[in-house]
């Protein structure tokens, strides 16, 4: 795998991890839930999304060769980004109010 598919396929990890925590009511679009989750419940989700996302990057980096090593600016950096992405999920759960 080249380089630059290995960062389209992080990024679009990440916009679908960011957003899936909005989108339905299953813990990871898989386990289904008897109650609609909470706002907490879908930041901790969120969270373990981030995680996973971070993980496959540190997988594809480590098949591509070194690891090379981060500091705390970077994972401030990643955490932005993945929140910004999270941002469409989060209008359509939130603030988007559907007519009828």
């Amino acid at each position: 795998m080249t380089h630059s598919m290995s960062v389209w396929l992080v990024l679009l990890a990440a916009l679908v991890g960011a957003n899936l925590p909005f989108l339905n009511d299953r813990w990871f679009a898989v386990i289904p839930r008897k109650r609609p989750k909470t706002l907490g419940m879908r930041v901790g989700e969120l969270v373990v999304c981030y995680l996973l996302v971070g993980a496959l990057g540190l997988a594809l980096e480590q098949s591509a060769g070194q690891i090379y090593p981060q500091g705390w600016e970077f994972y401030a950096t990643t955490a932005a980004l993945f929140l910004t992405l999270a941002f469409p999920g989060f209008v359509y759960r939130y603030l988007y109010h559907r007519r009828g």
